[in-house]
């Protein structure tokens, strides 16, 4: 009887600290990208992604992604940014930075319109799916093919009308758009985010 008892005790702990970590990894913080079009709401889905979410939020905080762009843009796909090389005015270099490493994969969440991925290196230099340690997506329309390969971390709970406006605008033969699309991030709380 005490066996089963103890057993029943380890159990129910495990239950406990197991819902307190759910609850710990709770976040009400959100990351708010400003942009000409307007801004965007992203919630983080830190439960599934910590390392992805806590990265970006660092990088967030320092300021690293103030004056980066929305470089490639692809109608009915997504819009794509967070490349420090797209500061300048070198747009040839667009796409291919970053800040000097790459993120474990975190691949959970499936591409559904209005979700934030890290953008990564294909497959044959990269068969480990890390992730880019800035470059990221927002899927402007459910993309069921990127399912399993890409670490989604977010969500935009607000804003969607403002990427719509990025993915149509006019754009070059890289699908970099012609009048740069800048951002600005800052991370906040989901309330203040969401003040009208």
């Amino acid at each position: 009887m005490w066996r089963i008892t103890q057993m029943v005790g380890l159990m129910m702990a495990t239950l406990l600290l197991r819902g307190a970590n759910v609850m710990a990894a709770d976040t009400d913080q959100v990351a708010v990208i400003e942009t000409r079009f307007g801004k965007m709401v992203v919630e983080f889905y830190n439960q599934d992604a910590p390392k992805t979410v806590a990265n970006f939020i660092k990088l967030a905080k320092q300021g690293f992604y103030n004056g980066t762009t929305f470089h490639r843009v692809i109608p009915g796909f997504m819009i794509q940014g967070g490349d420090p090389n797209s500061k300048d005015d070198d747009r040839s270099n667009d796409g291919t930075g970053g800040p000097g490493y790459t993120i474990e994969a975190e691949i959970k969440r499936e591409h559904k319109r209005g979700t934030v991925a890290m953008a990564r290196l294909g497959d044959q230099i990269n068969p480990e799916k890390r992730s880019s340690g800035s470059q990221f997506f927002i899927n402007v329309k459910d993309n069921p093919f990127l399912n399993g390969e890409y670490t989604v971390f977010g969500n935009v709970i607000a804003g969607m009308d403002v990427a719509d406006k990025i993915v149509n605008v006019p754009r070059d033969a890289r699908d970099n758009p012609i009048q740069k699309v800048e951002m600005k991030v800052l991370i906040t709380t989901r309330a203040e985010a969401l003040k009208k």
